[in-house]
């Protein structure tokens, strides 16, 4: 099998990016993975108390977000003692992560080796561009193409947009959807129960400040199973728009007149930046219909909170996809979000709710709300979805995507995890044919017939117009 060297933020380093590929990591056979990662004085991020094993095959050569280079890359497999015989390097793209983009690509040229990019941040919706992709984005494509084997991406929308605006590489288009947790415990527990658990840790276990437990033990909001929480975790951040929290509040307490629906948002700033963020929302949630825990959760505490909100509430300004929902999704927690670029693909596919309007999706939370069949129902697609893109499976898709590279070709062959009958999966693969990219009228007039199904599709997501 071949070995994949994972490229860019690794734990410790506080990154969403970081943790992804260390869920990759702890998934793949040991002596068939590595990770190069940045300097951990230089690189400037925050660090969190994870701990790496020194046996993990993990070297921290790369100079900087900006200083990067194809010899920091090459030195860093021989720290490592991989061989560049049958090793793939695998990229995580994000553009904080990766400053300087003509660096980027030009390390990527200088590279010998099979090469692999994961897209974490690229849009369909966007209107500066006929396909949804941003500008910048389009432009970094194009450059970056030639010089790779494959690129990821996580979501059909995105997909459809970069195959939308550049079909002469349809063959090295993969989707690979974000990896989903396995927390079987929580799964099966009752929300009271996970309420339970909740209140024992953050008045108990946690670092929570005496006058915010005092809060929380007066407004008895987790103990009190009629009353429904409207929550949400993660870092507070201006996108993510924490404070769309009190309109929904408001919206479905009209909505739910006998309970008393309360807000609870876990979570901290990540950065300084967004340190004045995090204090006007704390001064706006002291009220008694809401409550604002200021403190990070570990992963299992994380999911056991998601498990004991009612409705996992998410409505972000801009985003592409969401790691956060990843936990919520392996708890087979009840989530309401917005219908917005991979979130809302993402939430369509696994049977949650989602919409584009806000008035919609409570009135949507309050059917769920109301109704033991519609929260059943939920959670079965909810299972069938999580175990379908557990971190497990993706990575076998990983290692399945990686194989099918030779490294003395630079095409990528049909693979054994693909689903031929999806047309999409099908161009993108080869598998409809060889006269589907010989000929380019035959290409466009088959672009043309998925674009009118997938606009005509509910369960995919909108695009813009093709050239």
């Amino acid at each position: 099998m071949t070995t994949i060297c994972f490229v860019g933020t690794y734990p410790p380093i506080m990154c969403g990016i970081a943790t992804y590929t260390s869920y990759l990591t702890a998934e793949s056979a040991a002596n068939q993975w590595g990770a190069l990662s940045f300097d951990l004085d230089k690189y400037g991020a925050p660090l969190t108390s994870s701990v790496i094993s020194e046996s993990d095959p993990v070297c921290y050569g790369i100079s900087g977000k900006r200083s990067f280079c194809a010899r920091e890359i090459l030195e860093g497999l021989d720290k490592l003692g991989i061989s560049r015989t049958n090793t793939i390097l695998w990229f995580q793209h994000e553009t904080a992560i990766w400053a300087d983009t003509k660096k980027f690509v030009f390390m990527l040229k200088s590279l010998d080796l099979p090469k692999i990019v994961s897209f974490h941040t690229l849009h369909f919706q966007s209107p500066e561009t006929p396909w949804g992709l941003r500008a910048y984005q389009y432009n970094l494509l194009q450059s970056i193409f030639p010089h790779v084997d494959a690129i990821t991406v996580f979501s059909r929308g995105v997909y459809w947009a970069v195959i939308s605006a550049f079909p002469e590489y349809c063959t090295k288009i993969s989707v690979l959807r974000h990896g989903i947790h396995d927390y079987p415990s929580i799964r099966q527990m009752n929300r009271e129960k996970a309420r339970q658990g909740l209140y024992d840790y953050l008045m108990h276990e946690s670092d929570l400040d005496p006058e915010s437990r005092k809060c929380l033990a007066n407004e008895g909001v987790l103990s009190d199973s009629e009353t429904v929480i409207l929550g949400q975790t993660g870092f507070l951040c201006p996108l993510k728009q924490t404070e769309s929290l009190y309109e929904a509040q408001y919206r479905l307490q009209k909505k739910l007149p006998d309970k008393r629906v309360m807000v609870m948002r876990i979570g901290e700033a990540r950065e300084d930046s967004h340190s004045s963020y995090a204090a006007r929302l704390r001064k706006e949630m002291n009220n008694p219909n809401s409550c604002l825990i200021n403190t990070w959760l570990p992963d299992n505490m994380l999911a056991l909170a998601q498990k004991a909100f009612d409705i996992n509430f998410y409505w972000p300004s801009d985003c592409t996809q969401s790691g956060i929902m990843a936990h919520a999704l392996g708890t087979n927690a009840i989530i309401g979000g917005r219908d917005i670029e991979g979130v809302g693909e993402t939430l369509h596919e696994s049977g949650e709710i989602v919409d584009s309007d806000i008035n919609r999706l409570t009135q949507k939370m309050k059917n769920v709300l109301t109704s033991n069949t519609l929260i059943s129902r939920i959670e079965k697609r909810v299972d069938a979805y999580s175990r379908e893109y557990s971190w497990k499976n993706q990575v076998r898709r990983h290692y399945e995507l990686a194989d099918a590279i030779h490294p003395s070709d630079n095409s990528l062959p049909k693979t054994s995890y693909q689903n031929e009958k999806d047309p999409l999966v099908a161009l993108a693969t080869g598998t409809s044919g060889p006269e589907i990219t010989d000929n380019p009228g035959v290409l466009e007039n088959l672009l043309a017939d998925l674009e009118d199904t997938l606009r005509s599709n509910d369960g995919y997501p909108k695009t813009k117009q093709r050239r």
